[in-house]
């Protein structure tokens, strides 16, 4: 077992009522809050400053625990508005999060409730008091381990069951839980996005239909076609080929979501591969662009340390311009593996991975990141009007500008 500092200087005087224990034997002691009980997953860390309702209702993290670098995560309380979540993802979302300073009152005129009770609400457990600096120097040596954090009110955990629990769980490699935040049924969505003193609108006269395949949509993303002036059907993951295209659409987007892609795409690419062959044009994002990669010819493979957070910089070769991204992803697309067909669009300014890619002679592209979010704030906001584009170049319409 390894010895870790339990908790941040100045706040040791709370009570140990949470712990998170990894698979090497090392325990984390801090302040439990939210849900009690415990639970298993791979451990991430993310270093967005603000969002942090909207990283912890992301489908993308179900699976894992999530630990905040930026200290005083729940200073702006919760609300309804923020939520991402679309599916089932409230019930197996993000297992847990981890932060540094204890939950305190919000300050903020939205909020509706402290976030601790809403984590109690949703069933999600928090550890506070955490020197989560040194947590995540952990995770960027070692790589994103396996834990279990537990939140107990009397102090009392069993340490050892803890500990061969964490050791025991398979990890997300080989894992497919698309199915598990996807939606059951086929539904449609005409929400736009949110605007000062109005809140979210309706897209009221469409011009164009969209299937998006859910894998784990977040709700921005569905906001954002609708802006575009699209009529959206969201279908479950496991839709065929067969069962999109009867929907008629003029284009497909295929979702974010968690897991590992190579198993999601056992049912999954098959769908994908006939929606390309058919000649429509697809947007894929997140675990959709990873398994699009497959579906083209590529292969994925599981990250170091992954990428979360809101201040990653991408390359877009096809404009050289930079912008920042908002990431949740622990597996990339291997660039060695694309074929000839496909073309890198996208790269990392942090580590050289793939972060885009699209077809030469088809209208189909796809970015590893999240330009639905807003950290830029709407640098990657033309991905929409490019895929729209597509859509209005097969229907013999005039294109519109990318960028305002």
């Amino acid at each position: 077992m390894q010895d870790y500092a339990p908790a941040t200087p100045g706040w040791q005087e709370a009570p140990t009522t949470g712990v998170l224990v990894l698979a090497d034997g090392t325990v984390i002691e801090g302040a439990g809050f939210g849900a009690t009980g415990s639970a298993v997953a791979e451990v991430c860390f993310n270093t967005a400053m603000t969002g942090y309702q909207e990283i912890l209702t992301d489908p993308s993290y179900a699976g894992q625990i999530v630990t905040f670098t930026f200290p005083h995560i729940g200073n702006v309380g919760t609300n309804d508005e923020d939520v991402e979540t679309v599916g089932m993802a409230d019930v197996v979302g993000v297992r847990g999060c981890v932060v540094r300073a204890p939950v305190t009152e919000p300050s903020s005129y939205r909020s509706m409730r402290r976030l601790d009770r809403w984590l109690a609400a949703r069933g999600i457990i928090g550890l506070s008091g955490v020197d989560t600096r040194a947590l995540t120097n952990l995770i960027r040596e070692k790589g994103m381990p396996n834990g279990v954090i537990a939140h107990a009110p009397d102090g009392v955990f069993d340490l050892a069951h803890l500990k061969a629990k964490a050791a025991a769980w398979p990890g997300l490699v080989g894992l497919d839980l698309a199915k598990d935040v996807s939606a059951r049924q086929t539904y449609t969505w005409d929400e736009t996005t949110w605007a000062w003193d109005k809140g979210y609108g309706r897209q009221e006269a469409p011009r164009h239909h969209v299937v998006a395949i859910d894998y784990g949509i977040k709700r921005n993303i569905l906001r954002l076609l609708a802006d575009q002036g699209c009529r959206v059907t969201v279908v479950p993951a496991t839709a065929t080929a067969e069962d999109i295209l009867g929907h008629k659409p003029d284009g497909v987007f295929l979702s974010n979501g968690p897991g590992d892609p190579a198993a999601t795409g056992e049912y999954a690419v098959p769908a994908i591969r006939g929606v390309v062959d058919a000649g429509l044009p697809v947007f894929g994002i997140c675990l959709g662009h990873q398994m699009l990669g497959i579906a083209l010819g590529g292969t994925t493979a599981k990250m170091h340390q992954g990428h979360h957070g809101a201040n990653h910089p991408v390359m877009d070769h096809t404009t050289g311009k930079v912008e920042i991204t908002s990431m949740n992803h622990g597996f990339a697309v291997e660039r060695g593996s694309l074929p000839e067909a496909v073309e890198e669009t996208h790269v990392s300014l942090f580590d050289g991975s793939n972060c885009g890619i699209r077809l030469k002679d088809r209208p189909v592209f796809s970015v590893q990141y999240h330009p639905e979010a807003s950290p830029g704030p709407r640098d990657s906001h033309y991905l929409f009007t490019r895929f729209v584009n597509l859509i209005r170049a097969a229907k013999g319409e005039e294109t519109l500008p990318e960028r305002e």
